[in-house]
């Protein structure tokens, strides 16, 4: 469990509250600026992002820069107590740049050298385009490091994408030769010989494309690798000047996530690039009120991908940006109904956030995102819905300034890993649509959410030890370096669940031969010899201590050494044989998931396991489904969330007396949470 002391992730020691400003898109319009800051008190918002977009603003020729609009901007702010998150913004390139420094283009997979546009476009490889983001960086950090309002570094925004362009093909060899050190190792790595793949020379090696080489697992999985290799390079080339002249303003990039399944953004492997960043932030746009699941189901997700980017670096984060009502790039783009708004934000607070920030502070006139949510729309009002749902966050997250820096203990971990995802995807076997990693460690953290049990989702480079139990779904690619700590883990008392389609490949994406890893087969006392892919319409069932669970999609065909049984197959020519087994190992026990069951089965199991090993709520309160009570603490005191993500009241019961934090009233027994309502309590620990 890991400590309870506050950990301030800036200097700041209140909710941050604002988001995304753009001034520079109203530079013509000073009525509107002075305009902006009424209404910043208004929503009761102390913290801006400013200047993402802003570098044609900046520098509207080469060499020639403009600094005054943000000079006074700066001012506008600090006048009225408010912070600057102080954005570098390489995200977006001036269209001069383009056009003299071609080489800055990205040249895409099918080597298409692509033409200025957009946003994120740009060779993360690039000489000229390093040069000119760290000049401009320079200019910031001298400018603005000792300004009284800089609070923080928002470098650049939302990293992503690749290039492949000549730049880029140099460095790839680099990374390989660096990695590697002679072909033989490389080409041992790849599986050379498969399709007469075998390199002879450094030259040879492509990136993967449709129109070339797209089939060698191992270089496709290298290839990932090098992006985000590449990309936190170009990140730390970034932040130079910044490290140099502001060594104390902490610096954060926001991360992201896939916002129609919600799941982690994939192209990166987020694990790497935190330690390169002080603070976590992130961008959060779940398509609430949508009609493929309900608005539990939705929360719960909300909840996992907050609990992984909190686990990163085992500290609150930032929640970067968000919609107050609703964005502008889903295929159905609906407002939060009445009360979403501020349920949606403390649930972040619950699960760790210290910010609730907005993507945008007001509204564009024109271009793609004229119609994008935002704090003021163009009536320019104060009045409107959307308003004061802000206004109402605002006075809120004024009363929960204890609860910055306070973190949320927990007794259980899943874990989750870039690098089996892209390897599982590229696998060409199982379902090719039915693998779906990230929301498999989804269904399994569904019955801790739902039981308001903490969960730390961390990586596999982070402690293992201190965790009572440890859940590993679908851990298809796993070293052995990794196979030895997790048999570390069980050995010195650990409890661990294992499930199918695990322990397949190495860190190269090369099978283990002779069967399961030996050290999974003594940790977990079978050996697991064949995987058996269902068709959508087919299903199996398990027996599981007396009762019976649908399965769907895949089994596994277990031989028995020395486990357990626990379930058994009740059909196909399997019947009869383990379906899931326990074993113990030493001081600690392996549990293996053989096949995919649904949330009836991973609730009774996983009840069963937190009954065992005494895996209980930090705060006892009974409710009903779709009610989630979450906690944040510290040495002195607990702060409890009960928010109600259903379409009706629910009624909860307290059998201790908490205080209300809003209210200031101290309360016992049945109380009513209305539909989309949250309440927020503190008690003693």
């Amino acid at each position: 469990m890991k400590k309870l002391d506050k950990t301030y992730v800036t200097e700041a020691r209140f909710m941050l509250h604002g988001g995304d400003y753009n001034p520079d898109q109203w530079l013509d319009r000073p009525d509107i600026l002075e305009e902006d800051i009424k209404l910043m008190k208004l929503a009761h918002t102390n913290a801006f992002s400013v200047g993402i977009f802003a570098w044609s603003t900046l520098e509207p020729q080469e060499g020639v820069y403009n600094f005054e609009w943000l000079d006074q901007i700066f001012e506008n702010i600090h006048k009225i107590g408010g912070r600057v998150i102080l954005a570098t913004p390489s995200g977006a390139r001036p269209a001069w740049m383009s056009q003299k420094y071609p080489e800055v283009l990205r040249v895409n997979e099918y080597r298409h050298k692509q033409l200025h546009g957009g946003r994120h476009n740009h060779c993360f490889t690039s000489p000229v385009y390093r040069e000119k983001t760290q000049k401009m960086n320079r200019l910031l950090a001298e400018r603005y490091g000792s300004h009284p309002a800089l609070l923080m570094w928002h470098v650049s925004n939302e990293y992503g994408g690749e290039c492949h362009c000549d730049f880029c093909q140099k460095a790839f060899r680099n990374w390989l030769k660096e990695k590697y050190k002679n072909l033989k190792a490389l080409n041992d790595a790849w599986w050379g010989p498969f399709w007469s793949h075998t390199f002879s020379d450094w030259s040879q090696i492509e990136s993967p494309s449709p129109i070339g080489e797209n089939a060698v697992h191992g270089l496709k999985l290298d290839w990932k690798r090098f992006v985000t290799d590449q990309t936190i390079s170009f990140f730390e080339n970034e932040i130079v000047p910044l490290k140099e002249i502001t060594p104390n303003i902490p610096i954060t990039t926001n991360f992201m996530a896939d916002t129609v399944d919600l799941i982690p953004f994939q192209s990166l492997d987020y694990s790497k690039f935190a330690k390169h960043l002080d603070v976590i932030s992130w961008d959060a746009y779940p398509a609430w009120h949508n009609d493929w699941e309900s608005t539990a189901d939705l929360a719960m997700k909300v909840g996992f991908i907050d609990d992984l980017y909190r686990s990163l670096k085992q500290q609150p984060f930032l929640l970067m940006e968000s919609t107050p009502s609703h964005v502008n790039w889903h295929p159905v783009n609906k407002a939060k109904r009445p009360g979403m708004h501020l349920l949606s934000s403390m649930q972040m607070i619950a699960h760790g956030s210290d910010s609730i920030m907005y993507f945008q502070w007001r509204k564009s006139r024109g271009s793609s995102e004229k119609f994008h949510g935002a704090v003021v729309d163009h009536d320019n009002s104060s009045e409107n819905r959307v308003f004061k749902e802000v206004a109402k966050v605002g006075e809120t997250l004024e009363k929960l300034a204890d609860v910055v820096g306070t973190n949320r203990p927990a007794e259980v971990a899943i874990l989750y890993d870039w690098e089996n995802n892209w390897a599982l995807n590229d696998a060409q076997g199982f379902g090719m649509e039915s693998k779906r990693y990230p929301q498999t460690l989804q269904e399994h953290y569904r019955t801790f959410w739902e039981h308001d049990i903490p969960v730390d989702v961390i990586t596999k480079k982070q402690d293992f030890f201190g965790y009572k139990l440890l859940i590993v779904p679908m851990l298809y690619l796993v070293s052995e370096k990794t196979i030895a700590r997790l048999k570390e883990y069980v050995a010195g008392g650990g409890h661990l669940v294992m499930t199918y389609i695990s322990g397949l490949v190495n860190e190269f994406d090369l099978t283990y031969l002779g069967g399961w890893h030996p050290d999974l087969q003594e940790i977990f006392g079978i050996n697991p010899v064949e995987t058996d892919t269902l068709y959508p319409k087919d299903v199996n069932y398990v027996e599981f201590h007396g009762k019976s669970y649908p399965l769907k999609d895949y089994a596994t065909v277990i031989n028995l050494k020395d486990a357990t049984i626990e379930g058994v197959y009740k059909q196909d020519f399997y019947r009869g044989t383990p379906a899931v087994t326990s074993h113990s190992y030493k001081n600690g026990k392996a549990y293996y998931i053989g096949g995919r069951l649904d949330h009836s089965f991973h609730q009774d199991f996983y009840l069963k396991l937190m009954d065992e090993l005494s895996i209980k709520p930090i705060v006892s309160i009974k409710h009903e489904k779709g009610v989630s009570v979450q906690v944040r603490q510290d040495h002195e005191k607990i702060y409890v969330f009960v928010m109600n993500f259903t379409e009706q009241s629910q009624v909860v019961f307290f059998d201790h007396v908490v205080k209300d934090l809003i209210t200031g009233e101290e309360l016992t027994g049945n109380l009513d949470v209305g539909i989309y309502e949250v309440k927020i309590f503190e008690q003693a620990r």
